[in-house]
C-alpha cells in the first residue's frame, strides 16, 4: 500500500497566516535535492526562509497535507509579473515552486497540485500559463510536455546556474485546459 492509498486523505488548502514558511523551506529544499545531487541548483534547492516567504507572498501559494504532515506546495499567480523580454505574453499566468516530498512522488500528487494551479490561473483571467524549468531537466520537461506545454523560448535566471527553458500551455477561462 503507498502512502496515498491509507486512510488519512492529502487535503489541498490554501496558505494561512500562521503556516510555518520553514517548514515549507524544508521541503522545498528536500523535493529539489535530487536536481542538485545532479549538479542543477534550483533556486528552490537552496532558497532561505526570507525568500520561500517573499515567493509565496507573490501569489496564491497552496500547501497539501496529510495528517498535518507538509507534502506537498505550489503558488501561482495570474497575471505573472514576468521580468523584461521574459519570453511570455502580457497577462500570462505562472506557478512557482511545484514541490512534493520525495516519498509523495509516483502517486499524483504532482498531477493533482499542477491541475490546481492550472484551473486558479484560469479562473483568475489568464488563458495562458508560461513556466520556466532547467533544460537539462529532461525528464521533467517531458512531464510538463506530456501535460500539454510547449517550449518558446529560453531564459537565465542569476540564482540558478543553468539555463531555463520556458514553456506554454494555452488554457480557457473557467479552469478548463484545452
Amino acid at each position: 500500500m503507498t502512502r496515498l492509498e491509507s486512510r488519512d486523505p492529502v487535503v489541498v488548502r490554501p496558505f494561512v497566516e500562521g503556516d510555518n514558511v520553514a517548514q515549507l523551506t524544508h521541503l522545498l529544499h528536500r523535493a529539489y535535492s535530487a536536481h542538485a545531487a545532479e549538479g542543477r541548483s534550483f533556486f528552490a534547492s537552496y532558497q532561505s526562509v526570507e525568500d520561500t516567504a517573499y515567493r509565496l507572498g507573490r501569489g496564491e501559494c497552496w500547501l497539501a497535507l496529510r495528517a498535518g504532515e507538509l507534502v506537498g506546495t505550489v503558488t501561482v499567480a495570474a497575471p505573472y509579473e514576468a521580468p523584461e523580454r521574459y519570453p511570455a505574453a502580457p497577462g500570462a499566468g505562472s506557478f512557482w515552486q511545484l514541490a512534493v516530498d520525495p516519498s509523495y512522488r509516483e502517486v499524483g500528487l504532482g498531477q493533482r497540485l499542477l491541475s490546481l494551479a492550472e484551473e486558479r490561473i484560469a479562473e483568475l483571467g489568464s488563458s495562458q500559463v508560461v513556466i520556466d524549468t532547467s533544460a537539462e531537466a529532461v525528464d521533467l520537461v517531458g512531464w510538463y510536455r506530456r501535460r500539454g506545454y510547449a517550449p518558446v523560448g529560453f531564459w537565465r535566471w542569476g540564482v540558478t546556474n543553468y539555463e531555463s527553458v520556458v514553456l506554454l500551455k494555452e488554457l480557457v477561462p473557467g479552469g478548463h485546459r484545452m
